[in-house]
C-alpha cells in the first residue's frame, strides 16, 4: 500500500475532500513527512475512518485497543524503545501466539523486528492495525511518572526520609540528568493527559506541581523544597529567561519534540515570598487546534457560521470571558478559510498555535508594536483575511471596522456578556453606529462547559424546579428548532456517575469540554434598528425575529442530549 493509494482511497470513500488531499500531498512533498502523518497531525480526518480504509487496503484487520487492559508483563516483551521506533505495541499473548498492533503493517523494518521478538519467544505472530491514539495510550503505560521522578530525586540524594517521598500521578521521561528528568517528565505527562497548563509553585515546605485538565486544577506532584530553585532554573533555561532576575515577572516560550510531535510551551514567571512561581501554557496542536465539527456546534449554528464565513468581506466577532475558548474557535474558522489562493495574516498576543500557510505575527507592546500599530501594517501586506487576537481599545476597533469595510474578512474577539452586547460595546469604543451595519457579519458568544463521559454517565429524572427550568427554556426556542426536539416531559437529565471505574474517562466522569454558542447575524432589520438609535429591548426582539438560539437554550439542548450536565448550564448561562 503506497501513500498515493491511501490518499486516493480516502478521497474515494469520502473520508478526505479532494482539495484537502491535494494540499496534504503538497505539504508532504515540501516537509518530507508522510501524507498520513500530516492528516493526523492537522486533524484533517477521523483516525478510525482512516484506519478502516488502511485495513481494507493492507489486509490487516483494524482493532480498537484498550491500553488499560494490557498486562504489565506483556509490555516487557516489546521494549519501549522498540515500540516507539517501529510504532508497534503488544496486545495479547496466548500459548502459541504473540498478538501485536502495528501502525504501519507493511513496514518491512517493523515486521523484521517483530519476527525476531516472536522467534525469541517461541511463538507465531498475529497482527492488528492500530491508530496513533492507541499507540500513545500504550506508550503511557511504559514509564510511570511517579517512578521516574522518585528515581531522579534519589539520584540527587534527596529521599532520606518519608517526608521527602514524591507523591505523583502517572507519566514518564527518557532524559538522563535528574533535574532535566524531573522537568521533562512533567512536560511529557502534561502533554499525555491533555493538560492545558502546568503550575510549578514553591511552598514553604515543598514544591507543588499542578496541572489544569478540562478547566480544573489538580495537584500531581509534591517535591522536596531543596529542588525548588534547580527545577525552576531549568524551566527558565529552556525558555531563555534571565536566571539572575527573580524580582519581576518574565515571559518566554520554547518548543520541544514530545510523543513524535512539536509542542510549544509558553512560560510566565511570577515572584512570590517562597520563590518564583511558573505557569506553563501547553500548546499542543493536536488538542488545541480543532475543526468546526469538534467545537460542539449544533446544526442550527453551523449554517449561520458557515454563511458568515463565506462572505467576501466583513467582521466575525467572538465574545466571552477569559478561558471560554474564543481563540480556539478563531483558529477553527481560520483552518476553514486558510486556502492556497488567499493571503491570511494574523496579529496575536501571543501566537498560540502555528498554522501552516498563515502569516502570523505577535504584538510586542513594550516596543510600541500593538494591535493598532500592527493592524496598520497588516493592511499593507495585501491581506484577504485578517485575524486580530482581541479588540481592546477604540483605535483597534476603528481600524478593524475600516479593514472590514475595505474588502477584507476580519476575525477577532471582544469582551461582552453575550452576542447582543457586541453592538453597544463597539459603539462604546467610538465606532460610528452607521458603519456597523456594513462592517459586521456575525456576532458570536460562547462558554465552555464540561463534557460528560458517554460510557459512564448516569441518567435520572430531573427535580421539579429543573423540570420547570427546562420547560421554560424549550418553550422559548425558535419554532424551527423546537420541531426537531424528540424528548418530552418529564425530562431526564444526565450526570457524572460517582465511583465508577470507567476506562474511557479514567473514573473522572468527564472527557474534555464542549462549547455553548449563540450567534447574532447582521440583517437589514438589525441595521435599521442600529441606525435609528437602538435599545437593548429592540436588539433582543430582533434576535428572536432571527430565531437566534441563546447560550442557555443551546446548553439545555446539549444537556437533554446527554452531552453535558444541566448544572453546568444553569451555572454558566442566564
Amino acid at each position: 500500500m503506497t501513500d498515493q493509494e491511501l490518499i486516493q482511497e480516502l478521497v474515494k470513500k469520502g473520508v478526505l475532500a479532494q482539495t484537502i488531499a491535494d494540499r496534504v500531498v503538497k505539504d508532504a512533498e515540501l516537509s518530507g513527512n508522510s501524507p498520513e502523518d500530516i492528516i493526523y497531525e492537522k486533524r484533517l480526518a477521523d483516525e478510525v475512518a482512516v484506519a478502516k480504509v488502511k485495513s481494507a487496503l493492507s489486509g490487516a484487520p483494524y482493532k480498537k485497543i484498550d491500553a488499560t487492559g494490557i498486562d504489565e508483563n506483556l509490555l516487557r516483551v516489546i521494549p519501549r524503545e522498540t515500540s516507539m521506533t517501529y510504532r508497534v505495541i503488544p496486545i495479547e499473548r496466548t500459548k502459541d501466539m504473540l498478538i501485536v498492533g502495528m501502525f504501519r503493517p507493511d513496514d518491512a523494518r517493523a515486521q523484521e523486528a517483530l519476527r525476531f521478538i516472536a522467534k525469541r519467544q517461541g511463538v507465531s505472530l498475529g497482527v492488528y492495525l492500530i491508530t496513533p491514539s492507541d499507540l500513545q495510550a500504550v506508550w503511557r503505560r511504559y514509564a510511570p511518572y511517579k517512578t521516574e521522578i522518585e528515581s531522579a530525586v534519589r539520584e540527587l540524594g534527596k529521599t532520606g526520609g518519608e517526608e521527602d517521598r514524591v507523591l505523583l500521578e502517572e507519566g514518564g521521561s527518557d532524559e538522563e540528568a535528574p533535574i532535566i528528568k524531573i522537568v521533562a517528565s512533567t512536560l511529557r505527562q502534561a502533554v499525555e493527559i491533555g493538560a492545558s497548563d502546568v503550575h510549578i509553585e514553591p511552598q514553604r515546605s515543598r514544591l507543588r506541581i499542578r496541572f489544569r485538565v478540562d478547566g480544573e486544577l489538580e495537584e500531581v506532584a509534591s517535591i522536596p523544597p531543596s529542588l525548588n530553585q534547580p527545577v525552576i532554573s531549568r524551566v527558565k533555561v529552556l525558555a531563555r529567561l534571565k536566571l539572575d532576575e527573580t524580582r519581576t515577572p518574565q515571559d518566554g516560550r520554547f518548543r520541544a519534540m514530545l510523543l513524535g510531535r512539536d509542542i510549544d510551551f509558553r512560560v510566565a514567571t511570577f515572584p512570590t515570598p517562597n520563590g518564583e512561581k511558573i505557569a506553563i501554557r501547553v500548546l499542543d496542536p493536536t488538542t488545541g487546534l480543532k475543526s468546526l465539527n469538534d467545537l460542539g456546534l449544533a446544526a442550527y449554528n453551523t449554517k449561520v457560521l458557515e454563511d458568515a464565513a463565506r462572505r467576501p468581506f466583513g467582521m466575525v466577532l467572538i465574545s466571552g470571558p477569559t478561558g471560554s475558548g474564543k481563540t480556539t474557535t478563531l483558529y477553527a474558522i481560520m483552518q476553514k478559510l486558510n486556502k492556497p489562493d488567499v493571503n491570511v495574516v494574523s496579529l496575536e498576543d501571543p501566537v498560540e498555535y502555528f498554522m501552516e500557510g498563515m502569516n502570523q505575527s505577535q504584538v510586542r507592546p513594550e516596543i510600541g508594536y500593538t494591535f493598532a500599530s500592527g493592524l496598520r501594517q497588516i493592511l499593507r501586506q495585501d491581506p484577504d483575511i485578517i485575524m486580530v487576537g482581541e479588540i481592546r481599545d477604540a483605535e483597534t476597533a476603528n481600524l478593524a471596522v475600516n479593514a472590514a469595510l475595505t474588502g477584507h474578512v476580519m476575525l477577532s474577539t471582544i469582551h461582552t456578556n453575550n452576542a447582543i452586547g457586541v453592538i453597544p460595546r463597539l459603539i462604546d469604543l467610538a465606532v460610528p453606529p452607521f458603519l456597523l451595519s456594513s462592517a459586521l457579519n456575525l456576532m458570536i458568544a460562547q462558554r465552555l462547559v464540561l463534557r460528560l463521559c458517554p460510557d459512564c454517565r448516569e441518567t435520572e429524572q430531573a427535580p421539579a424546579e429543573v423540570q420547570d427550568y427546562i420547560q421554560e427554556t424549550l418553550d422559548s426556542l425558535p419554532k424551527r428548532v423546537k420541531e426537531t426536539i424528540k424528548v418530552k416531559a418529564p425530562y431526564s437529565i444526565y450526570k457524572v456517575a460517582p465511583g465508577k471505574q470507567c476506562k474511557t474517562c479514567k473514573g473522572k466522569g468527564i472527557i474534555g469540554r464542549v462549547a455553548l454558542f449563540e450567534m447574532f447575524a447582521m440583517t437589514r432589520e438589525l441595521s435599521d434598528i442600529i441606525n435609528a438609535g437602538f435599545t437593548e429591548g429592540k436588539l433582543i426582539d430582533e434576535a428572536k425575529q432571527q430565531e437566534m438560539v441563546t447560550l442557555r437554550q443551546d446548553g439545555v439542548l446539549k444537556a437533554l442530549a446527554g452531552t453535558i450536565g444541566i448544572e453546568e448550564v444553569m451555572r454558566e448561562t442566564v
